[in-house]
């Protein structure tokens, strides 16, 4: 009877004297082949009459008892009547097949043919919830064995953290990925859908701002007053006329200004509704925005960072800002502009969908909100100007608050 090694004789194996590849047998056709290389696992046997050799794996990595095991699982297969060596192509397919419909990389495909055009900012984000909050829960798994409690359980860790908001863009990112999955073929539905009031509601954040006639003069006051960096101040004296988020003020672009017809086009990429959005420009905006145009010339933003000119200025400029000239985060934020805005003209009496379209909120109702961009588009550019002219009025310090001036 053949004497098994031990596993003293595997670590102490050696090639031979001659430098020849050394084979000690463990018995019904397992040994370890010793070179120069390395020490390796193999099995010899027979199948339809033909000598063959399954590789079992490397010494140490897989240790003589593990190699045993396999060795176990190779000869139950020889006995059921097929190739073990066959068996262990199909299964490598097989599970090949499976890492290349895995979540995470149907969600890589998706991220690198479709993050061309986002900001850095939007294609950062989006990303960090694919890698740091999905890819460590689903990413291995096969996207069409994915089911709505798989992501159900990334989306709870920030609920738990008390991340609403973020637990919803998670949710939201998963859904785009099972909806590519299911336009390429690799997956049957999206089952992030089925988690459509599973998640606590967003609530509605309120910004700090200031609404009241003579706060707002003294505001602008202090922003005119501002020294520094010269697309610094001029934006900052931009941000109150737009009524536009700030990530879209920073990231403007020249080829999305038309001067003669008074508007900016900010695309559907840069807006966190999802679609193009139009700006009417005041003539006070418009002087401003003259003003830069030397400035930046060469410059990718119109805008552009303090150091480099292909890059935007950075994301706290506005509230550093609004600190430097005495509000703190309690009274004012560069959010607040919209708030401002939103407050003081629906006290105007001004149309509250024309104000909506403007500040191009999200609205469920999607005819209602294609109608209103169109419907209300003259009104807006009115209402654009009026606003410009009253925040002028604040500034210079006058007293008077026009009321219903829209239906003049």
């Amino acid at each position: 009877m053949q004497r098994k090694l031990s596993d003293r004789q595997v670590k102490a194996a050696k090639i031979k004297l001659d430098g020849k590849v050394n084979k000690l047998s463990d018995g019904g056709g397992l040994f370890l082949q010793v070179s120069s290389t390395g020490k390796y696992w193999r099995y010899n046997y027979r199948f339809n009459k033909k000598q063959k050799t399954l590789s079992l794996g490397v010494y140490p990595e897989v240790s003589l008892s593990a190699a045993r095991d396999r060795h176990n699982e190779a000869r139950e297969v020889l006995a059921l009547g097929n190739d073990p060596s066959e068996k262990k192509q199909a299964t490598k397919q097989a599970e090949k097949a499976k890492h290349q419909d895995s979540f995470q990389n149907i969600a890589t495909d998706w991220f690198n043919k479709f993050s061309e055009g986002w900001t850095d900012k939007h294609k950062s984000k989006k990303w960090g919830y694919l890698e740091k909050d999905l890819f460590p829960l689903i990413g291995d798994l096969p996207i069409n064995e994915i089911e709505a409690p798989d992501i159900l359980a990334a989306c709870n860790v920030f609920v738990d953290r008390g991340k609403v908001y973020s637990a919803h863009n998670v949710k939201q990112a998963a859904g785009q990925i099972f909806r590519y999955g299911v336009a390429i073929g690799k997956c049957k539905r999206d089952p992030a859908a089925d988690l459509r009031g599973a998640l606590p509601p967003i609530k509605e954040t309120h910004y700090p701002t200031i609404t009241k006639p003579l706060e707002v003069g003294a505001l602008l006051r202090a922003l005119e007053d501002y020294q520094g960096n010269y697309a610094v101040k001029q934006s900052m004296n931009l941000l109150p006329y737009l009524m536009c988020r700030p990530g879209e003020l920073r990231h403007m672009e020249w080829p999305e200004l038309d001067f003669e017809a008074r508007v900016w086009i900010v695309p559907a990429d840069k807006m966190k509704c999802g679609r193009e959005h139009r700006v009417p420009l005041s003539l006070q905006a418009l002087v401003i925005l003259e003003s830069m145009k030397e400035y930046s010339t060469g410059a990718k933003y119109v805008f552009h960072g303090i150091r480099a000119k292909d890059r935007p200025l950075s994301e706290n400029t506005f509230n550093s800002v609004l600190r430097g000239v005495g509000y703190d985060k309690t009274q004012m934020v560069s959010h607040g502009f919209r708030g401002m805005a939103s407050s003081l003209l629906n006290e105007q009496g001004w149309n509250p969908d024309a104000i909506e379209a403007q500040l191009a909120h999200q609205q469920s109702d999607k005819v209602r909100a294609a109608y209103n961009r169109a419907q209300y588009w003259d009104e807006r550019v009115k209402m654009m100007q009026h606003y410009a002219d009253y925040l002028d009025s604040l500034r210079t310090g006058a007293d008077v608050i026009p009321i219903n001036r829209n239906q003049a």
